[in-house]
């Protein structure tokens, strides 16, 4: 099902909170992307672990969310559906950079 018709139909609140709550969950469990390519080189070993971790959390609440909300449950999983996905890709490639890259990261430890 394509986006457009998911927050056509009054969704769009639900679809985004549901994505929002994805990228906040995640957000508490690592640094930013950003900061995990500078740092790859002495993160890397548990960046994903955070990530899944905070994947593993998003969809406990997602569910929860869809499971009480039943009128929007279809915005609420494809909105944290998307953001999931947007997120782990996120840091996957901010792994795979970081560890790729000769620069000097930012932590001195």
């Amino acid at each position: 099902m394509p986006v457009a018709p998911i927050a056509s139909n009054g969704n769009g609140v639900p679809f985004l909170v549901a994505a929002g709550i994805v990228y906040e969950i995640i957000a508490a469990a690592c640094s930013s992307p950003q900061t995990a390519e500078l740092n790859a080189a002495k993160r890397a070993e548990t960046l994903m672990k955070w990530v899944h971790v905070g994947l593993a959390e998003s969809v406990l609440f997602i569910a929860i969310a869809a499971y009480v909300d039943r009128k929007h449950t279809r915005p609420i999983i494809w909105g944290g559906g998307l953001a999931a996905v947007i997120m782990y890709g996120s840091y996957w490639h901010a792994k795979r950079a970081g560890l790729a890259s000769a620069a000097p990261g930012t932590e001195d430890w």
